[in-house]
């Protein structure tokens, strides 16, 4: 299990940890692990991340999230401050497939373009490696609307872990 712990902080509406299932990963090349690395670090260092539940019963943070990949659902086990779980759903992935593809293959021309490209042509595919982790968030949000109420930002670095969760080598 990966797991990261956060710095303490006054919000409960937040995550304090990650984990991320071992068994959903793969091998990840040293860029994807850079970025999951990175994803985990800025998700604890900031978070905006709210259980939606009507009875507030065990929905007070922080929260704890593991994250992971089972019959082709991204599942989040969610556990409150007192480490009592307080939610566990899962989202399809079917929605996210296309998207984290041409994520992942944007990325890789980006990696290899800080290698060997003019500064012009990387920020002209940095920009389109924006544009669709921004439509992933997007797309995030909106399927944990109802669920989990998180802004952009943590938008982000969740999707940068859906995609680090679908990376098959």
């Amino acid at each position: 299990m990966t797991s990261e712990t956060q710095n303490t902080e006054t919000s409960s509406d937040r995550l304090a940890t990650i984990e991320l299932d071992e068994k959903s990963l793969s091998n990840p090349s040293p860029d994807i692990e850079h970025e999951r690395r990175v994803a985990i670090f800025d998700l604890l260092e900031n978070n905006s991340f709210t259980v939606v539940d009507e009875s507030k019963q065990n929905t007070t943070g922080p929260f704890h999230l593991r994250l992971s990949i089972e019959e082709n659902r991204l599942v989040f086990d969610i556990a409150n401050g007192q480490e009592h779980q307080c939610a566990v759903f899962g989202l399809s992935v079917t929605p996210f497939r296309r998207l984290v593809k041409d994520y992942f293959m944007v990325c890789e021309s980006y990696f290899e373009a800080i290698r060997t490209a003019t500064p012009s042509q990387i920020e002209a595919i940095d920009m389109g490696r924006r544009g669709l982790h921004n439509d992933g968030s997007h797309l995030l949000q909106e399927r944990l609307k109802g669920k989990i109420e998180i802004d952009f930002d943590t938008a982000r670095r969740l999707f940068t872990l859906v995609c680090v969760l679908h990376w098959r080598g």
